[in-house]
């Protein structure tokens, strides 16, 4: 088989996608627009992590290429209106690149990571005129993500806390403000108290060098295995969830959690 080239493909990846937006093309390609993609476009990225959770290559691959064909498409619609290229997306992030990377690409030093940091904020201040420095940031992540990263952003110029101690004494201190908010029954101050402490404890994950997000949902996987195990003994007994006491849901729930947990798993 006549391996084709990088340049090739993704050139006739181009040309696949005029095929399928211009006359005679897929009737629902063509109708497609910036905004009927948007909710495809996450999708595709997220079903794109559950393969690199999975660790299946052949599937990271392909989810892969489905992200690429997204941002072809976006090009495409951006040729037909007249407002930008591949060309251009192509040019503009390669542009980017080498500007933030002057001590690869230039001659200026920087120690580490945490130079590399700073100086990559310093000069996305110098290109973009913007009210913050968290402007950029999308409002539409969830909301984990968006504290981490909100943190993780400000942490680039010094304002942080020292360590994982200091941030611990903080999420003691926020949990005892929920606890007074708890009890003046105030609706709107509960909420805030409490966003504030689930805000110190992505600091406090960052600190530990969790991430929040994926610990938060490996957390939801392992209560839904939990769960379900639990379902599966209710029924062997011939009996539904609604007719058994909390109690005995509770044990039944220590014994899936003994039998899941990996410390007590066997080797075969």
């Amino acid at each position: 088989m006549d391996e084709k080239s990088t340049e090739v493909l993704f050139r006739e990846l181009l040309e696949t996608v005029d095929i399928l937006r211009g006359e005679g093309g897929c009737p629902w390609d063509r109708e497609q627009t910036r905004e009927t993609l948007k909710q495809l476009m996450v999708e595709e990225v997220y079903e794109a992590l559950e393969a690199i959770d999975r660790q299946d290559d052949a599937e990271l691959m392909e989810e892969l290429g489905d992200m690429l064909l997204h941002i072809v498409f976006h090009a495409r619609i951006g040729q037909e209106e007249g407002s930008f290229t591949m060309a251009d997306v192509l040019r503009t992030i390669v542009s980017k690149m080498k500007k933030r990377h002057p001590h690869v690409f230039g001659s200026e030093a920087v120690a580490g990571v945490d130079g590399v940091l700073v100086n990559w904020e310093r000069i996305k201040g110098k290109e973009k005129e913007r009210e913050s420095m968290l402007s950029s940031l999308p409002r539409h992540l969830p909301a984990l993500v968006w504290a981490n990263a909100i943190q993780s952003r400000v942490a680039r110029v010094g304002f942080d806390w020292k360590n994982a101690e200091a941030v611990a004494d903080k999420v003691e201190e926020e949990w005892k403000e929920l606890r007074e908010a708890w009890r003046s029954e105030d609706g709107k101050r509960i909420e805030a108290e409490w966003g504030d402490l689930a805000f110190t404890l992505v600091n406090l994950a960052r600190h530990l060098k969790v991430d929040p997000e994926e610990a938060l949902r490996k957390t939801c996987h392992r209560f839904k295995e939990r769960f379900a195990m639990m379902e599966g003994a209710v029924r062997r007994e011939g009996k539904n969830l609604v007719d058994v006491s909390f109690e005995e849901l509770d044990k039944l729930w220590d014994n899936a959690k003994e039998n899941l947990d990996p410390k007590n798993w066997k080797s075969t």
